[in-house]
């Protein structure tokens, strides 16, 4: 790992960028219309992370210190006032003060999911309308640490939880078999890995789609092959309308 960042627990909220509305691209919420609030830092560093301008310390000068009020305000004027759902995203959102700001959303009628690999649990994940869990397979070269993975899935009680698991490989493929039945509870949700991240630097790079596309196609056939009928298989609908753009 990369050095776990400290976690936060005052109101000021590192961003690296806020954008929207678009819509979600992946999981559980794709195709909702979003805004999405990304935080700088990570306690990760995966082998093939796409966005490590939110990941990577180096870019921490341009990681933004908000208070939890001033994201409300920019989530609000770039809805134009309409109430809907907000993506917290990183880096590793946990890290980051979140309990407020959803408070103050609720009350506004927005929803709140979230994205984290499950390395810090939150007692504020039993607030949030979506959890998603993504634990992180062998072709990361990180380690889940499973105790830590329980107290995320523990404090997330309230909220609706799923699994959301990369595959790149038929490594991959059995680990999240065996994740899916360590939460036989949880809804599972896999996605192709997107195997050409670029620079962070970088908005117009395109990935290499009919590669992603061909690890698409393979990761359903070996999920109906093992009559896995409980798995959901879904593409990275952003990256295959804009590619590795950011802000979209």
């Amino acid at each position: 790992m990369g050095g776990i960042p400290a976690v936060s627990d005052d109101t000021t909220i590192r961003v690296s960028e806020i954008f929207g509305p678009t819509i979600q691209g992946e999981g559980a919420l794709i195709g909702v219309p979003t805004v999405f609030v990304r935080t700088g830092g990570c306690d990760y560093r995966c082998s093939w992370c796409d966005s490590m301008h939110a990941v990577d310390s180096a870019y921490r000068d341009t990681w933004k210190p908000m208070a939890a009020e001033d994201v409300m305000a920019e989530v609000e004027a770039l809805s134009g006032g309409t109430p809907l759902t907000v993506t917290l995203s990183g880096g590793n959102p946990a890290i980051q003060p979140f309990g407020p700001l959803i408070e103050m959303g609720h009350a506004r009628g927005y929803r709140f999911g979230l994205e984290t690999q499950g390395s810090v649990a939150r007692d504020w994940f039993a607030d949030l309308d979506m959890l998603v869990l993504s634990p992180k397979p062998p072709s990361s070269d990180m380690q889940v640490d499973w105790e830590i993975f329980q107290a995320c899935v523990e404090a997330g009680q309230g909220a609706d939880t799923v699994l959301k698991i990369v595959v790149f490989d038929e490594a991959d493929y059995l680990w999240a078999r065996d994740v899916a039945a360590r939460y036989p509870d949880l809804p599972v949700y896999l996605q192709p890995g997107n195997h050409t991240p670029p620079p962070p630097e970088d908005d117009s790079a395109l990935v290499d789609q009919e590669g992603v596309d061909a690890r698409m196609r393979w990761l359903v056939d070996r999920v109906i092959a093992d009559n896995w009928y409980e798995a959901r298989v879904l593409p990275q609908l952003h990256v295959m309308l804009w590619g590795n753009k950011r802000g979209v």
